[in-house]
């Protein structure tokens, strides 16, 4: 990691350039535009704040990863959070209670934290973490959902509380959505889209990138179909292998490149969106944001984990601070030791290198 790289500029940048899109975007929506002029100026004091917190030494990320359950309904090929059995078919136990996820969302805004994102498992399973969300308009939620829950009930939600954003996950057409979410689920996520539309709801969509869907998913007629449904933000998700098998999906540095290039492209060309690709140029950042450089993930138990795809925890949010949890051995020995600077082939370091993250948590255990 480049020792003179300011990760607090760099993440107060990256914020200001999505809340400046976001107003951009939302310019023709009279209630979704007044709600991000009041966010804008929230964000501002959290930054203020985390500029703050900086000068005395401690690096607060604007963003946070909320896995609020490990249930969902769909069984999608290749999912890391089954894989990493985040995401069962039981019935959750021992949760974080909506109480729990309360106190951890009054810490967030508390320390200047700007956006939480809301996972699953399936989120909207959990009304009453939702409902907490809800309370707090200074922070900005996407809710990262499969889109088959989203009926009247969560409408009136999301139009009652800006500050809630579902981002509804899909793969590019019909046959690719359902090849890897289940036969039906596009055309249901579709409907999904167009109720939201109907009510003049932002709403945005995740994308999964992978070999195959690459090009499709940057062209001009998939995004022009979100677009004329009303979508207002689109998050590419570098897809990260969770088996050996599945590693010809990840995209070559080559094919990241060409991501990023065409990222640029639309947002100089789609200037009604907002366009986030993740994990991004790492190498251009300064190496992995994860394990609270740019933001950290708290899993559905209340683990404190570098990232989602990185399932390793020395903290619980149970027992300890927020803040305290930022400053976990595991997060501190991988940012200080280079780890999340290393070389490597694919998108997500931490996965790559999940050997030497094993290591440095058992090495911190070894030494408690």
């Amino acid at each position: 990691m480049e020792r003179d790289f300011d990760i607090q500029g760099y993440m107060t940048k990256g914020v200001e350039r999505i809340v400046s899109d976001a107003l951009r975007a939302t310019v023709k929506n009279p209630k979704e535009s007044a709600y991000m002029l009041k966010f804008a100026a929230a964000s501002k004091k959290a930054s203020k704040k985390r500029a703050k917190a900086e000068a005395n030494g401690e690096h607060i990320p604007p963003f946070l990863i909320a896995s609020i359950t490990s249930s969902c309904n769909l069984h999608c090929a290749g999912c890391y959070s089954r894989s990493n059995e985040a995401t069962t078919d039981c019935k959750p136990v021992d949760q974080l209670t909506g109480k729990e996820w309360k106190k951890i969302f009054d810490e967030a805004e508390e320390l200047g934290v700007s956006f939480i994102l809301l996972a699953g498992g399936e989120p909207l399973l959990r009304w009453d973490v939702i409902e907490e969300a809800a309370k707090r308009p200074n922070i900005l939620f996407p809710v990262f959902t499969n889109g088959t829950f989203i009926g009247d009930k969560y409408m009136d939600a999301f139009d009652d509380n800006r500050n809630l954003i579902p981002v509804i996950s899909i793969e590019g057409d019909k046959e690719k959505t359902d090849s890897r979410r289940g036969d039906g689920v596009y055309d249901k996520l579709i409907a999904a889209m167009d109720g939201l539309h109907e009510r003049d709801l932002i709403f945005g969509a995740s994308v999964t990138v992978t070999t195959e869907n690459l090009n499709e998913v940057t062209s001009e007629d998939f995004l022009r179909s979100l677009s004329d449904r009303g979508c207002k933000l689109v998050i590419y998700v570098e897809y990260v292998p969770v088996t050996k098998e599945s590693t010809e999906l990840a995209l070559s540095d080559e094919e990241r490149d060409h991501l990023i290039s065409e990222v640029d492209r639309v947002r100089a060309e789609h200037q009604d969106m907002v366009f986030v690709a993740f994990p991004g140029d790492e190498k251009g950042s300064g190496g992995c944001l994860a394990a609270g450089r740019g933001f950290f993930h708290i899993n559905s138990h209340g683990g404190a984990e570098p990232c989602p795809f990185s399932p390793y925890s020395d903290v619980n949010v149970r027992d300890t601070s927020l803040r305290e949890a930022m400053r976990s051995k595991l997060f501190k020995s991988l940012n200080e030791k280079d780890i999340l600077n290393a070389d490597h082939i694919g998108g997500c370091v931490l996965f790559e290198k999940k050997e030497l993250v094993e290591a440095e948590l058992a090495g911190g255990m070894i030494n408690d």
